[in-house]
């Protein structure tokens, strides 16, 4: 029989955010059994884990949510009480060049498992005020904001890309299962993460890592457009919070208050490498292109998450400056671990490593 006092599942546990949830919450609650459903599609990656794979607390499960039986069945093996949904196609030019990809898993694999959840939980034997389906969203679902002014968890939704529709797509479903069924859910939308294990496609990584090589740094455009960014490690926190002191049926946005153009964070970066590589001041610079921009490249993202810090206490803990250095001493550190990405090795990772327990 099972001593663990709660069993959570998180999906997407072996992306980028999802491997430092999971490692959050395998740490710090030592008394839940954390089940870490990953499809292991080319983002996700075990080696993110290695640190603690074999706690006793921890069990990795390869599936896919748009599978839906294998997910009735997941819920009916496991009795979870609590899911905590990151798993997500997420970059937006992926989606452009495969939009039907996303459909499935941000759309029809979150409907998947609230009918899971639904079925587990709206039951006579199932305690309700104990379970919790958390469903992570993205600030990109509101669209683009001019100048001023920010997205606070009342801005109309206005997606723009077919990832930001799918995300969108989620979130009203996840509500409506809430409002038809009285599932328990909450919701978050963040800003855009950055930190260790981040992939190598998304921009922070993908620079770091040219700069290592001396390859260019492709900026989209002339490098205008303005994102918000959030230190991985504070949204795990929020998440942690969100989950444990959310109120049933809210939405709570999540924002870095790091405001700043793609030009002005890649000269930064530039400058942080060249100090890092012992290079001489502004060799690294030299390495920037400009390419061609983005198809419905929204202009600026900002997040109000007024609503976290007062309701909940939690805020961010870095500035943008301190985590892009910590950033940057992280992927020094660890190349071997992006070099395995970029030559396909970690996709070995699973088969070498993984024993079904």
């Amino acid at each position: 029989m099972s001593t663990f006092k709660r069993n959570i599942l998180i999906t997407g546990g072996a992306g980028f955010i999802g491997s430092h949830v999971v490692r959050l919450f395998v740490n710090k609650y030592p008394d839940y059994k954390i089940f870490n459903l990953d499809k292991l599609t080319y983002a996700g990656n075990l080696a993110n884990l290695r640190d603690i794979e074999k706690n006793a607390n921890y069990e990795f499960v390869k599936g896919d949510i748009v599978d839906g039986n294998f997910i009735q069945q997941l819920f009916s093996s496991n009795h979870f009480d609590g899911v905590i949904h990151l798993a997500a196609e997420s970059h937006v030019d992926r989606s452009i060049s495969n939009p039907m990809e996303f459909i499935m898993t941000n759309v029809v694999g979150t409907v998947n498992l609230l009918n899971a959840a639904k079925s587990s939980w709206l039951s006579d034997s199932q305690p309700l005020n104990s379970n919790r389906f958390y469903h992570i969203s993205t600030d990109e679902v509101y669209g683009s904001l001019g100048k001023s002014g920010f997205f606070t968890e009342e801005t109309k939704y206005d997606p723009h890309s077919p990832y930001s529709a799918s995300k969108a797509s989620s979130d009203h479903l996840v509500r409506a299962y809430a409002d038809t069924f009285g599932l328990p859910v909450v919701i978050s939308n963040c800003s855009n993460n950055y930190g260790p294990y981040h992939f190598p496609e998304k921009l922070i990584p993908l620079a770091i890592n040219n700069i290592i090589h001396n390859k260019p740094i492709p900026v989209y455009g002339k490098g205008e457009n303005i994102r918000d960014w959030l230190y991985v490690e504070d949204h795990a926190r929020a998440i942690d919070v969100i989950f444990h002191k959310g109120k049933k049926g809210e939405t709570y946005n999540i924002g870095g208050h790091n405001e700043w153009t793609n030009i002005d964070l890649i000269h930064l970066l530039c400058k942080i490498s060249d100090k890092k590589l012992n290079r001489e001041a502004g060799a690294t610079a030299k390495l920037i292109t400009f390419v061609k921009d983005r198809a419905g490249h929204d202009l600026r993202y900002a997040i109000d998450s007024s609503k976290i810090q007062r309701e909940l206490g939690w805020k961010p803990s870095l500035q943008f400056e301190e985590g892009l250095e910590k950033t940057v001493d992280w992927y020094l550190a660890n190349q071997s671990w992006t070099n395995n990405i970029t030559s396909g090795d970690y996709l070995k990772y699973y088969e070498a490593q993984y024993i079904h327990r």
